[in-house]
Parts: C-alpha cells; structure tokens; sequence
C-alpha cells in the first residue's frame, strides 16, 4: 500500500509543479498578504484544488472526455475567464507597494479567488480529469485510498511549500523585482487565456 501511496505523491508532485493559475496564484498571495493571511489563503487553495481532484477521481474525466460540446464550452468561457483575471493582474502591478501585505483581503474574497483559478481554469479541469479518471479505472478498491492519499498530500506540500519559502523572503526582494512578478504573471495569464481560446475555436472548425 505504500508503493502506491507513494505513486500517488509522485505524480501529484509532477502535475502540481506544472505552471499554471493556481501557483501564480499562490506566488503572488504568498508575497502581497502577511504570512498568517497568507496560510489561511493556502488553505483554501488547497481546499478547492483537493475537490477537484476528488471530483476528477471518481468521474468527472468520464463526463468531459464522452461530451465534446461540454468540453467546448468549458474551454471557451474559462478562457474568457482567465483573460479577466489576468488584466485585473497587470492593471494592479505599477500601483503595488510591498506595504500593501499589512492590508490583506477579505476573507470572503480570497475564498472566491481560491475556488475560481482552481475551477476556473478549463485546461487543469480537463487534464485532470481525463488522467485522474484513468488512473482511477486502472486500480482496484483497495489500491484507491492509499493512492488518492498520495495525492493530496503532495499538493498539500507543494502549496504550503511555495508560501512558507516566498513569505519568509519577500522582506527581502526589492520593489522592481515584486511589480515585475506581477506583470509577468498577468501576461503569462492573458497569454494562456488567448491559447484556451484558440483551441476552442480550432474544436469548431
């Protein structure tokens, strides 16, 4: 059992570690907010990324990959999506002061933040199903616990990993450095969010 429980860490290690919405997110919530909010935040992040995964495990790759509409629709209004929240990231980056982590945000908005570049994100949604999914056809039930165990606590690591280390040296990084985070992380999002949109269209024609 702990051969899979660790198969289970290894690969949740391997997709979390990608680049994408939820670790820009957590980057830029781990160097804005004060390391307690900052931890809270984590939490939720990991909250909402752990229900998808439990989603994803025990079906929703299923449902996606048997209903190419459904997928088409996922891609076109996340994309759309992502361009929002990207813009709203490069609008904000030249007024950002690092005082600006003694005002974190509500509690009530970073939930909402937590969930929609988790759930709102259509490339991690499909990919994550579609190969959860599989993975969860090609074990038997007692191999289920140990492996979805793995993988949970690998992202768990990782997200809590990234704002401890980023928290504890953000004191430390000069202004430049922390409005150019932002920048590139906006143009990283837009960037992405166009590409969802150009596979969208590509599904059409």
């Amino acid at each position: 059992m702990f051969v899979m429980y660790l198969r289970g860490l290894l690969l949740s290690l391997a997709l979390v570690s990608s680049i994408g919405m939820q670790n820009l997110f957590v980057f830029n919530n781990a160097i804005n907010q004060r390391l307690p909010r900052a931890l809270i935040v984590t939490i939720m992040v990991w909250f909402a990324d752990t229900a998808l995964t439990l989603a994803a495990f025990f079906g929703m790759g299923a449902i996606i990959s048997a209903h190419q509409t459904f997928k088409l629709i996922i891609m076109f209004l996340g994309g759309l999506m992502v361009i929002w929240i990207g813009f709203g990231i490069l609008r904000s980056a030249r007024s950002f002061q690092l005082a600006s982590s003694n005002t974190p945000l509500t509690m009530q908005k970073s939930l909402i933040n937590s969930w929609v570049v988790t759930w709102a994100n259509p490339q991690a949604l499909i990919d994550t199903s579609l190969m959860f999914g599989a993975m969860r056809g090609s074990l038997t039930n007692t191999q289920v616990t140990p492996f979805i165990s793995g993988v949970v606590t690998a992202t768990a690591i990782w997200f809590f990993g990234i704002t401890l280390i980023l928290g504890l040296l953000k004191e430390r990084l000069p202004q430049k450095f922390l409005m150019w985070v932002n920048i590139i992380s906006g143009g990283i999002v837009m960037i992405y969010g166009c590409y969802l949109l150009w596979q969208a269209v590509m599904m059409v024609i």
